[in-house]
């Protein structure tokens, strides 16, 4: 099967990297999006989130007419579903924006076509998908839907990179490709092979699936083991990054360090997805999940502690985003906690997020202002480290000596 044009649909933190890579190996590839801010953005070379290298990447495609935006689906040989899979009240799957890929692109959908679901999706996803796209074009033919011979091929490939090294990862790692037949696995590892590095491993859709959320939840159950752990040393008394550094020595054992909760678009939601298939038998699953959905309460007991010592409290919360080095604010507990902070009206909030330029809009109106790391040091009397961001990591004792400091990410710690 020839790959001359590949249409990627949502261009977003996993979307548009995506298409920038494909476009970069000469491949003609349409963006489309539901933001015309995105749109035109790209349109321009220039790109509308923050990942190390993606501007060139974005701009040589552009210049090179391989790559361009839009909000109008068009045919293309292939089809890439890289949109969001949040979830709803309950915890719940919401597929929605699944489905209305699926209702956008199949008027463009012709005989011989390739769709992949990339989104991060519960088990039986692509299955929906599937039979969405033969609910809205009849007249094809699609795996699963039928006695008929399919005619367009239908697969599920789970995206596996780490924010702040997508380029390099989208192309070493390996990918586990889950087709809804042998067939249709096939085509979608011929559309991989002309870009990934790493193997490209067959497998059914489910297993695929499947394999996405397994690999979340294990971290996710192993950072509930750090968290839970630095809870119980507060308890105790016990300095946790010492004693995690301390059992660390041990050959066979390798604690992850705690921090204020779990955030990300991937391992705050996914196992939540194993938990709705299996809820009777996902029960490390569902535990780890709790325990560090419930951290982000507990660091804020800890912040209203540190500020009751002062008569007028003006706390810094050190970081947005939900991990270091990248603006990605989705699903973010240290967002969570600054949220929740100026709500309690605990004190004058200050933000310090170097990665974006304004405060996003669920922060906005509040009693919170967005300030330089500087301004921060000089106003605050309590510090909050919530991301240990390379400017953070920079700060000496002399910084902080007159500060009052919550440091959940072990950042002026000796360990």
């Amino acid at each position: 099967m020839v790959f001359n044009k590949v249409s990627v649909v949502g261009l977003g933190y996993i979307g548009l990297p995506t298409a920038a890579v494909i476009a970069s190996r000469g491949i003609e590839v349409i963006g489309l999006d539901v933001s015309q801010k995105a749109v035109d953005t790209i349109n321009q070379g220039k790109v509308h989130i923050v990942e190390p290298d993606l501007d060139m990447v974005v701009q040589a495609a552009v210049t090179m007419g391989k790559l361009r935006a839009s909000m109008t689906p068009e045919p293309a040989d292939a089809f890439m579903i890289a949109v969001p899979t949040p979830f709803k009240d309950g915890n719940q799957p919401d597929l929605s924006y699944i489905e209305k890929a699926a209702k956008a692109i199949a008027p463009v959908l012709e005989k011989g076509n390739l769709v992949i679901l990339e989104s991060t999706s519960p088990v039986g996803a692509t299955e929906k998908l599937a039979a969405w796209l033969q609910e809205y074009r009849p007249d094809l033919h699609f795996p699963g839907q039928g006695a008929a011979e399919p005619n367009v091929n239908v697969a599920h490939c789970p995206e596996r990179v780490l924010p702040g090294r997508v380029l390099e990862e989208l192309v070493s790692n390996d990918r586990i490709i889950g087709g809804l037949t042998p067939k249709c696995c096939d085509r979608a590892i011929q559309l991989y092979k002309h870009f990934v590095r790493g193997e490209c491993i067959p497998t059914n859709a489910r297993t695929a699936e499947m394999a996405k959320l397994t690999e979340n939840s294990f971290r996710d159950v192993n950072i509930a083991f750090a968290n839970e752990l630095s809870i119980i040393c507060d308890e105790l008394k016990i300095d946790v990054w010492e004693l995690i550094a301390l059992a660390n020595r041990h050959p066979r054992v390798n604690i992850l360090r705690p921090g204020p909760g779990v955030g990300g678009h991937c391992i705050a939601v996914d196992p939540w997805f194993i938990v709705d298939s299996a809820p009777e038998s996902a029960r490390i699953i569902r535990t780890a999940r709790e325990i560090n959905d419930h951290k982000p309460e507990y660091v804020i007991g800890k912040v209203k502690a540190a500020a009751d010592q002062f008569k007028r409290p003006v706390i810094a919360c050190m970081g947005l985003a939900f991990k270091a080095d990248i603006d990605d604010l989705r699903e973010s507990p240290a967002l969570d906690i600054t949220l929740q902070l100026a709500n309690a009206n605990v004190g004058q909030i200050l933000a310090v997020e170097p990665n974006i330029d304004c405060l996003p809009e669920k922060l906005q109106n509040k009693n919170i202002q967005l300030v330089s790391l500087p301004e921060a040091l000089e106003r605050a009397n309590v510090l909050v480290v919530l991301v240990d961001h390379k400017p953070f990591k920079a700060l000496s004792s002399n910084d902080i000596n007159t500060k009052v400091v919550v440091d959940t990410r072990g950042l002026f710690s000796r360990f």
